[in-house]
């Protein structure tokens, strides 16, 4: 990493109209000079201080020529095809995104020699045994799994700058973000629908705020390599989905728990994942909320009017 002040930083952050990529921009505004971009044709955030490029990062002609025009000092790669079923239906369109997406940038980052933060997944593990550290070893069970730890290793041989920042079930609230598991509980439990939950899946539910910061964290300490940031607590689904709803004070009889085998889900599914954060509270000063203050949080911008996107 150069010798460069933070706040002269040049950061370009792929995915910006999607959860994290909003989160990130929020949180590093004003810390660094930011670049959003995204494969869509305009900044969802309507932020007039953020330039904002249109960048489809399959197109390889088109990373190179954003990279090469911005010269970023860090880029975050926050564009994923994250649809775990979608993933064994569309693998093509998967390994497009997830893999070749991710060479793209590395690539054409190898001249400026950017340091590339990569986000991943728990899902790079078969959940025998979680929760996982990052010296266990991954062995993914569905293709998106595998396709997070392809673009892992492609990070690992590209030659340049890298970390990999593995998280868990995120969740939070933006502007026209697709639905997360926070969001469709929230919505059908306000309404009064009745909900099925998984009690065999278990997980380290990462609120949004505390992934952002906790990649803020690791430029600050200019830390490389793979770091797991996500939440501390370890739960199942169910447990989850009763938690949210004792905090927004939802009637829990409308949550029916479920085992995972009735889904009939086309991918598998690590059965105990998530992550263990020692090694980022230890090194980075990492620290998430509880869940249940990540919802009290959440609470608090519902009651503000800020929640648009649920509502």
């Amino acid at each position: 990493m150069s010798t460069i002040p933070l706040h002269e930083k040049r950061i370009l952050i792929t995915g910006a109209n999607g959860l994290l990529g909003q989160k990130l921009i929020k949180t590093f505004k004003g810390k660094f000079k930011i670049v959003a971009s995204g494969n869509e044709d305009h900044f969802f955030l309507e932020d007039s201080d953020i330039h904002y490029e249109i960048l489809d990062i399959t197109d390889p002609a088109r990373c190179k020529a954003v990279i090469h025009e911005v010269k970023p000092d860090i880029i975050i790669n926050a564009a994923s095809y994250t649809n775990v079923d979608g993933c064994e239906v569309e693998k093509e369109t998967c390994w497009d995104v997830n893999v070749k997406g991710v060479e793209n940038l590395a690539k054409s980052a190898k001249n400026l020699m950017s340091l590339v933060i990569h986000v991943s997944t728990d899902f790079v593990f078969d959940g025998n045994s979680g929760p996982y550290s990052e010296e266990n070893r991954p062995n993914p069970l569905g293709y998106y799994g595998k396709s997070k730890l392809a673009s892992e290793n492609v990070c690992r041989i590209s030659g340049v700058p890298f970390a990999i920042v593995r998280t868990s079930v995120l969740f939070g609230l933006g502007v026209k973000v697709k639905q997360n598991f926070f969001i469709w509980i929230y919505n059908n439990l306000k309404e009064g629908n009745k909900i099925s939950v998984v009690t065999d899946q278990f997980n380290t539910p990462t609120l949004v705020d505390d992934l952002a910061g906790g990649i803020f964290q690791l430029i600050q300490k200019s830390a490389y390599r793979v770091y797991n940031i996500c939440g501390g607590d370890f739960l199942n689904r169910y447990e989850y989905a009763t938690i949210l709803a004792d905090v927004f004070g939802f009637e829990k009889d409308l949550i029916t728990p479920i085992t995972t085998n009735s889904l009939r889900q086309k991918a598998k599914r690590p059965m105990k994942g998530g992550l263990k954060i020692d090694k980022a509270q230890q090194e980075l000063g990492y620290h998430p909320r509880s869940l249940v203050d990540a919802f009290l949080y959440l609470k608090e911008s519902v009651s503000d009017g800020r929640l648009s996107t649920i509502t």
